[in-house]
């Protein structure tokens, strides 16, 4: 008996050379909707024109960012990585735990509201699981 890998279906094997690993595994994803609530502190970014560039949907990232002055804080980033707020404080606290405990959660724009320098942008909360 040979040792030799024998590949019998070469179809499956040219879809998984032809894509990236990420859209592959795409399908595999599934984004588990937690809470609404909306961005705090979007008013006092330093560069407003930060909301220009963000639509309803947009997806954005959550980062854990401990400070002396709240060790639960959860920063607000869209997909360029510029911030845009965070989790307001009243709501951190069981996103913050998920994330500590390894947990993927990401936010998605719902409404956005731009009225000179007040900002009020409602967003989704989701745990993406795989």
């Amino acid at each position: 008996m040979s040792q030799e890998l024998t590949i019998k279906n070469k179809g499956l094997l040219k879809v998984i050379e032809e894509r990236p690993l990420s859209e592959l595994i795409k399908p595999l994803v599934n984004e588990i909707h937690l809470f609404d609530t909306f961005i705090a502190g979007a008013s006092r970014v330093a560069d407003l024109t930060v909301f220009d560039r963000l639509h309803s949907g947009d997806k954005l990232s959550l980062r854990r960012e401990v400070s002396k002055f709240d060790d639960q804080a959860i920063l607000i980033l869209n997909e360029a990585g510029e911030k845009l707020g965070y989790i307001p404080e009243k709501d951190e606290q069981i996103f913050a735990r998920l994330m500590d405990a390894g947990k993927l959660l990401i936010a998605r724009v719902t409404d956005l509201e731009l009225k000179g320098s007040l900002v009020k942008v409602s967003i989704g909360i989701y745990l993406v699981d795989y």
